[in-house]
């Protein structure tokens, strides 16, 4: 990603029962006030830095068990 540009990090969980959906950085926090987590469950960061760059990990858990996946992010 370009310093500065917005980044959509998508995630998709689906089940029944519906799972809860949680993102959260590998080392570290999510940009404090940039970040936002839309209805779809996608990430979206603003106005990212070179510290933003890193893992971030999406973590969907239900009554049936839990699954997650890591993207990784370059600024």
């Amino acid at each position: 990603a370009v310093a500065g540009s917005t980044v959509e990090l998508g995630c998709s969980a689906r089940g029944d029962p519906a799972p809860q959906v949680q993102w959260h950085k590998e080392h570290g926090d999510l940009p404090w006030g940039r970040h936002e987590v839309d209805r779809e469950h996608t990430l979206h960061l603003y106005a990212v830095t070179s510290a933003d760059a890193g893992a971030y990990v999406c973590t969907a858990q239900s009554q049936l068990g839990t699954a997650a996946a890591t993207t990784f992010l370059h600024v």
